[in-house]
């Protein structure tokens, strides 16, 4: 399960920030979670609470924006959102390759100190 991982290296990233902010504590923790990053979001939320026990974001909460997975056809313009489980990735106006737009984040996009 990568995204045990994935909530420990959050957590190091996070205490690492309130660390130089001098911070006692973190209050909540705010993701963007593209829908074609791999990630399975309960996974990640079981993850951290269980890994957050004992650090500075013991009483954090986990706040997960979701990002939809868009597409945009390099030699058209057409721009999409495909599900993520689709893995048929060209254009439905011309038939060409489609490039990723947006859909693929992962990253902490801000935390709250006390």
């Amino acid at each position: 399960m990568h995204e045990l991982a994935l909530a420990q290296s959050i957590l190091e990233i996070c205490e690492e920030e309130a660390r130089k902010r001098q911070a006692g504590a973190i209050h909540k923790i705010k993701l963007r979670l593209g829908d074609f990053s791999g990630v399975v979001r309960e996974a990640l939320e079981f993850s951290f609470d269980a890994l957050k026990v004992e650090t500075l974001a013991a009483g954090a909460g986990l706040e997960i924006e979701r990002v939809p997975l868009e597409v945009r056809c390099p030699r058209c313009g057409q721009v999409s959102s495909p599900p993520a489980s689709d893995l048929c990735f060209v254009c439905t106006e011309c038939g060409s390759p489609v490039d990723i737009t947006s859909g693929r984040e992962l990253q902490v996009e801000y935390i709250e100190v006390e």
